[in-house]
């Protein structure tokens, strides 16, 4: 009946990823001629400094640890190229100045865009003229309406982020048929925070569980402060808790701190150095936390790269970049904790 159940849970992690790549980013390819178009000979010609070409940037305004680890870092991996020449727009949650942000990159004729949008929908059109320009677009984590509007998109994984937490739980406490498992989610009425939740029932499904207590805040400290309080009040006994989001997550351990309470396991989400940390340390309620990562835009910029110079992806055969890429949403334990360190974002 184990190994059932941890089959279907392996199946329910590659529900919704089109393309899950982790390491491939990496450059390096397998392919056997040197014909135009074609992958390179060996596992360093991609590293090798080409013509200089010019990406423009836009991402968010960096107001949440996760959002300015995605911008600086987007930054770090273009600086290891002297063949790159970026052009960083000013972080914003303005759609209308965002939108005059392409604009003036597709003015400027630059090479590539790598865009997260601060709203897919809303920069959809302005995308689809930046590719009609010829520029192609690297879309990041928040997909545009139309897919006319991206050369390659690059998503992380939130569906797979709740089956993540949701498999991890069961392994925890999956033997007790009566345990009670509590959500704090983001903000519900985004679609990444509905898709992080289906993935979550889903799983817990698989081994008989279900949510018992769920909350939602809105991706702030303060506001899974408030409604973590809420929810101990409302739930006097706890066995499993998953938060979605590190940052809110300090206000979620503050109010569980003040609560007093240590008898249940909580698993976080997304990936802080802040969350590793207690994790690592063993002295904290928090055991566990699932990737979602924050250098989405870091890979944009080196796709960007490789289509620009029309490069192929390192370790597929294919001769070009795919269309549509999804990163795994692995769980980060006391086990393996080290590995994950090096790219954490600071809450």
């Amino acid at each position: 009946m184990l190994s059932t159940r941890s089959s279907r849970r392996k199946t329910l992690a590659l529900v919704g990823t089109s393309v899950v790549i982790a390491g491939l980013l990496a450059g390096c390819t397998t392919g056997t001629t040197d014909t135009p178009g074609s992958a390179p000979t060996n596992n360093t010609e991609n590293e090798e400094t080409g013509d200089t070409i010019v990406i423009g940037f836009s991402g968010p305004a960096a107001d949440h640890g996760w959002l300015g680890a995605i911008n600086s870092a987007a930054i770090a991996e273009a600086e290891k190229y002297p063949d790159i020449d970026l052009r960083v727009a000013e972080g914003t949650n303005d759609a209308s100045l965002q939108i005059s942000q392409v604009e003036g990159f597709i003015n400027d004729k630059v090479d590539a865009i790598v865009l997260l949008p601060t709203d897919g929908s809303a920069l959809t059109d302005v995308a689809t003229k930046a590719m009609e320009a010829g520029i192609p677009v690297i879309n990041v984590d928040r997909e545009f309406s139309s897919t006319f509007a991206a050369r390659t998109t690059i998503l992380g994984d939130n569906y797979g982020m709740g089956v993540s937490a949701g498999t991890y739980i069961c392994e925890q406490v999956g033997d007790n048929p009566d345990a009670v498992i509590a959500e704090i989610a983001g903000i519900d009425s985004l679609p990444l925070t509905q898709d992080r939740s289906r993935g979550f029932a889903d799983a817990l499904d698989d081994c008989g569980l279900e949510v018992s207590n769920r909350v939602a805040a809105d991706f702030t400290v303060a506001g899974g402060e408030a409604v973590t309080s809420q929810l101990l009040s409302a739930a006097p006994e706890i066995d499993a808790l998953w938060n979605h989001d590190d940052d809110q997550g300090l206000g979620v351990l503050a109010a569980i701190e003040s609560a007093g309470r240590d008898e249940f396991i909580m698993v976080g989400g997304a990936g802080s150095k802040n969350a590793m940390d207690l994790i690592k340390s063993g002295d904290s309620v928090l055991k566990a936390t699932v990737i979602y990562p924050s250098t989405q835009a870091a890979d944009g910029i080196r796709l960007a790269r490789l289509v620009a110079q029309d490069k192929a992806l390192g370790d597929l055969v294919e001769v070009e970049v795919p269309s549509r890429i999804v990163l795994n949403a692995p769980v980060v334990t006391a086990e393996n904790v080290d590995k994950y360190l090096p790219t954490a974002f600071e809450s």
